[in-house]
């Protein structure tokens, strides 16, 4: 609540063992001289902090918050490690925001269908392997609520970074799954005292936390100037790996995707196989670090209709389309189509322009 303070001055605070009320009780010559440096803070703005501290407990206390201080071992310590991490978080809800491991799925609120459905899906494809993951986003239209969506339906767990106070949620229409969020073990998580409106100042703010909280960005559709951009701006400012859903060149929705991948601020997305194996993440069902899987590895673990798809890929070569697989396999049309995406899901074959395939 005080103007002026920041992880900085705490971390500093820490080394040299002055305590938060040491801040307040000390006079400034002195914490100047504690802390090896000059810092000046007014004493009314000191003791109006204080004021203002107590009556938002008030409000913490009736509406079951958890505040979670930059120096508390519940704080997330993964966003504890960026440079502007927030002093401190506001939390409604009961979810361990230590869980390994965490990602997040950012992109347009104008998103399409194409953008809708890959943040839904990965959101699904990677809980088979990673059922107790966290999954982060900001409850916003569009790609946002797929992920929080997505994560519910299948049992994962998701926490909402909002960019107000927990007075209120925004947009309101989503009150409905910010409960949903709670009720099923999930948070809603911001840094805003109760009474902050979402100005769009905050949203931009909002997004480092989202960023800084996980291993993994995934961005699903943006536009060049899209807020999901400064999220995965912060990601890679903060050395975190970053994943991008390219798009067509035509496509305002995914022109901010392909810009990061152009600029090599992030990963194009392959599939998640790819992505494992970039994190360096153990299946927990293995033990062992998961690596892009190969066709010579693959191969004898296929069988029916995927083992007889796969044998006409390494004879033929090159990148039939789905019609010549389906004259050359006899599969029928949508047992085809369902096997070509699961070989896709798995890392077996590339899916190209003009529904074509070719082995990965």
């Amino acid at each position: 609540m005080t103007g002026g303070m920041s992880a900085s001055l705490v971390r500093t605070m820490e080394e040299c063992g002055v305590t938060v009320a040491d801040f307040f009780e000390l006079g400034m010559r002195e914490l100047s001289v504690a802390l090896h440096t000059d810092i000046s803070f007014q004493d009314l703005d000191r003791q109006q902090a204080l004021v203002r501290a107590r009556k938002e407990m008030q409000f913490v206390e009736r509406h079951g918050l958890r505040i979670l201080f930059i120096t508390d071992d519940d704080y997330p310590m993964l966003l504890r490690e960026t440079p502007d991490a927030p002093l401190l978080l506001y939390v409604l809800g009961n979810a361990n925001l230590n869980a390994a491991p965490a990602f997040n799925v950012v992109g347009t609120r104008r998103c399409t269908a194409y953008g809708m459905k890959f943040a839904s899906q990965f959101v699904k494809d990677m809980q088979a392997y990673y059922p107790d993951a966290t999954v982060v986003s900001g409850l916003a239209y569009g790609i946002d609520a797929a992920a929080h969506s997505a994560a519910l339906e299948c049992g994962m767990r998701t926490v909402a970074v909002m960019a107000h106070g927990l007075d209120m949620i925004y947009p309101a229409p989503h009150r409905d799954l910010a409960k949903r969020i709670i009720a099923a073990g999930g948070a809603l998580v911001s840094e805003y005292p109760a009474g902050v409106r979402p100005f769009q100042r905050n949203f931009l703010q909002r997004n480092r936390i989202v960023a800084g909280m996980c291993e993994l960005t995934v961005v699903a559709e943006s536009e060049v100037r899209g807020g999901a951009m400064s999220t995965a701006n912060q990601a890679f400012s903060y050395s975190r790996e970053v994943v991008a859903l390219p798009g067509r060149c035509t496509d305002v929705t995914s022109s901010g995707c392909n810009a990061l991948i152009a600029r090599q601020k992030a990963h194009i997305f392959t599939g998640i196989a790819d992505v494992i194996s970039l994190m360096g993440w153990e299946i927990p069902a293995i033990g062992s670090k998961v690596s892009v899987p190969t066709p010579a590895s693959l191969f004898p673990e296929l069988e029916g209709d995927a083992a007889l798809i796969y044998d006409y890929f390494r004879r033929k070569g090159g990148a039939p389309s789905i019609d010549e697989v389906h004259q050359a396999t006899h599969i029928p049309m949508p047992n085809l189509m369902s096997t070509l995406a699961e070989l896709e899901f798995d890392g077996v074959l590339t899916r190209l322009p003009g529904a074509r395939y070719e082995l990965s």
